[in-house]
């Protein structure tokens, strides 16, 4: 970063809180117009490396994406049903 910016600007304490995210998500809409500029940590970098070896090494692992999501939204059903 360039220079240190006054957080959060001016004014913002003071807005409601779907307003306070309505603007941040305008700055991050502003951000990513531009993906190219967008930095990628050396971590994420090393982290699909791996993913990508354990795959080679055996493929038979992967599960269809379609698969995945049905378990997260069956998961994610099963605790919303805990919390009622």
């Amino acid at each position: 970063m360039s220079k240190a910016l006054s957080l959060p600007p001016p004014g913002f304490d003071d807005l409601p809180v779907e307003e306070k995210l309505d603007y941040v998500q305008s700055l991050w809409d502003r951000i990513v117009d531009h993906p190219e500029e967008l930095p990628v940590p050396d971590w994420h970098l090393r982290v699909i490396e791996d993913r990508l070896t354990a795959h080679r090494a055996d493929p038979g692992a992967a599960r269809p994406g379609e698969e995945v999501q049905a378990a997260i939204s069956e998961k994610l059903k099963a605790h919303r049903a805990g919390r009622a």
